[in-house]
């Protein structure tokens, strides 16, 4: 069960059948996802027309609508912030910025190529490929990134085909990977245990008292 606008809903059938995949929405159980569910859903009518069947019950009057460790003040002002910038058009694409950004990144990566095929692999001419093609792919892992954010096009899917094709293609990495991981970064970020971006020990480190303690464990 989990919790979106004070409105309990019973997902444990659904979380299998879940777009999202079920370990993004399982890290919500028993907790209020009412954020999480307005940032993850850009058609909020659509998804909600699935949600009428999961519907269960509401939140007694005197129960809060938040988790017992966030504040109150703090998630109201995040909130307010939130709707302040969607009303000023912040979160609305530059699709004029984005297509140079796609036109720079196809250009440096081919220019890498072109470099070493026409002046040889001698060390200036590998180097400058080297350097072409680098600054290509690290280009390329943050425009994915935004695509994957379905924040380039309206339509998702035409935001999920450029990603298969930038990632896939140009990087020779799986979206499915990427977004199956980014996903739960961004429901549950820096939490232990729930974003995967912080599964790196024991081989590498672990920072701040509480996190240290429960790798240790």
């Amino acid at each position: 069960w989990l919790v979106i606008d004070r409105k309990v809903y019973d997902v444990s059938t659904f979380a299998k059948r879940h777009p999202g995949g079920s370990r993004v929405i399982s890290h919500y159980a028993g907790q209020d996802a009412t954020d999480a569910f307005v940032a993850f859903h850009n058609d909020k009518s659509l998804v909600k027309k699935y949600l009428k069947s999961l519907l269960i019950g509401e939140l007694a009057p005197d129960q809060p609508s938040f988790e017992s460790n966030k504040k109150k003040s703090l998630l109201e002002d995040f909130r307010e912030l939130r709707c302040t910038i969607e009303k000023m058009g912040l979160l609305r694409p530059n699709y004029t910025f984005f297509f140079l950004i796609f036109l720079h990144l196809l250009v440096l990566d081919a220019a890498s190529w072109l470099v070493v095929w026409y002046f040889g692999i001698s060390l200036v001419p590998f180097l400058v490929g080297m350097a072409f093609f680098t600054i290509a792919q690290i280009q390329m892992g943050w425009f994915q990134h935004d695509l994957g954010h379905c924040s380039v096009f309206r339509k998702p899917k035409w935001n999920r085909l450029l990603q298969i094709i930038v990632i896939n293609v140009l990087k020779g990495l799986p979206a499915s990977w990427w977004n199956h991981l980014h996903n739960q970064h961004h429901a549950k970020p820096n939490c232990f245990r729930k974003d995967p971006d912080l599964n790196m020990h024991p081989l590498l480190f672990s920072l701040g008292k509480t996190l240290s303690v429960e790798v240790s464990k």
